[in-house]
């Protein structure tokens, strides 16, 4: 925020001016405590003043579109949408998910009920891929005592509204231009959301919608860098978002009609999560899902990437220098699940790039953000008793 730099050079000094009059003349203890208060005043309006003429910052409408189940990081960045908006800073929209189990919407729906909004729109896709149930949405089913761990209502993806309605019907009712959309699984949403018909929730089909809505997909899909083997070798890498669906990741690289932000493989595989973490940042809630998914996946202790969640951050604070990004151009997913990049002057899509001296910043905002305690008063969560 800009703020005005002449703040004490007239009114605020003129009012310190008077101030020196002795308590011992007239009116001298009431004339400082008058002027006390015009100074604090104007040193609070110095504060607030914003001569660049700017809105506040308004919270980014954000729809989460994920393969939850697996692997841990897709819950550790829903965690993260979750706390971002209890700060004000983005507001979850909807759900959709690509993974197809049954289980997966419940999980969801549990971990949303726990940070106290279990109102948020989930939707499935029915693809047949990643089918089976995975480490941890099974955690959707726990019960302690008969009842469950983490409460919820939906109780299986046979319950849940397609996913490209919930998508059409989230950007529908959203403003032009607004929409921030992060993908963190599958294509298979996205694609489908293209190839959709006018409907019931807007007349316009899949590719208008998105280009009249959608201000940016931050996806986490793709390398732009090759990456090393464990012999030291560098390879040309075909990432598991791309080529596990990979006729949806080509259809929505040639023809998705809004700008895209990349997080290549190389982005998370730089950025660690310390598993420490997960061990100690969660000890607030007697049972925690992000901590308890991230245990079932990974049980055998050790630092694991953080893809998924530098999609979310890039999308929510784009300008707080935790990444630098490549110049514009074209990103191509080939026949083989290759993703190449062609610079050109206005393209359609960039990529993260991370620096050696962003590292530890962004990685002490990617656990902050990710273990904030849901706001007091959120359901379905029990905190745990203080140590005595």
């Amino acid at each position: 925020m800009a703020v005005r730099s002449e703040c004490f050079t007239t009114e605020a000094t003129s009012a310190i001016m008077v101030l020196r009059r002795p308590f011992s003349e007239p009116g001298g203890l009431f004339v400082m405590l008058k002027l006390s208060v015009a100074v604090l005043t104007v040193f609070v309006l110095c504060l607030v003043t914003d001569v660049s003429g700017e809105e506040p910052h308004k919270p980014v409408p954000l729809i989460f579109d994920t393969d939850i189940g697996n692997d841990y990081d897709d819950v550790l960045a829903l965690g993260m949408v979750h706390a971002l908006q209890s700060r004000g800073e983005c507001r979850l929209l909807a759900v959709t998910i690509t993974k197809d189990h049954n289980l997966a919407a419940p999980f969801v729906d549990s971990v949303n009920t726990f940070y106290g909004r279990g109102n948020i729109p989930v939707g499935v896709c029915h693809s047949g891929i990643t089918n089976d149930q995975g480490t941890f949405n099974g955690l959707a089913n726990r019960t302690d005592e008969g009842r469950l761990r983490y409460p919820h209502d939906l109780q299986s993806g046979r319950d849940a509204p397609d996913a490209v309605d919930v998508l059409r019907s989230a950007l529908a009712a959203a403003d032009d231009g607004s929409v921030v959309i992060v993908q963190v699984g599958f294509s298979t949403n996205l694609a489908r959301l293209l190839s959709s018909p006018g409907d019931s929730f807007s007349a316009q089909n899949g590719t208008e919608l998105v280009r009249k809505k959608v201000r940016l997909l931050s996806i986490m899909a793709g390398a732009f860098r090759q990456i090393p083997e464990k012999d030291g070798r560098l390879l040309d890498h075909r990432e598991y978002n791309v080529v596990t669906d990979l006729p949806a990741a080509m259809r929505l690289s040639k023809s998705w009609p809004a700008p895209i932000v990349w997080s290549g493989f190389e982005i998370g595989l730089n950025l660690p999560y310390p598993y420490q973490c997960i061990l100690e940042d969660y000890r607030y809630a007697t049972h925690h899902p992000l901590a308890e998914a991230c245990r079932a996946y990974s049980p055998h202790p050790h630092d694991r990437p953080t893809w998924d969640l530098t999609s979310v951050l890039y999308a929510v604070r784009p300008e707080h220098d935790y990444f630098d990004l490549s110049e514009p151009g074209r990103v191509r997913v080939q026949n083989d699940g290759l993703t190449t990049f062609e610079p050109a002057n206005g393209g359609r899509d960039r990529y993260l790039i991370i620096r050696q001296d962003q590292k530890a910043r962004t990685i002490e905002a990617l656990t902050h953000l990710a273990s904030q305690p849901p706001q007091t008063g959120s359901s379905g969560i029990q905190f745990s008793s203080p140590s005595p």
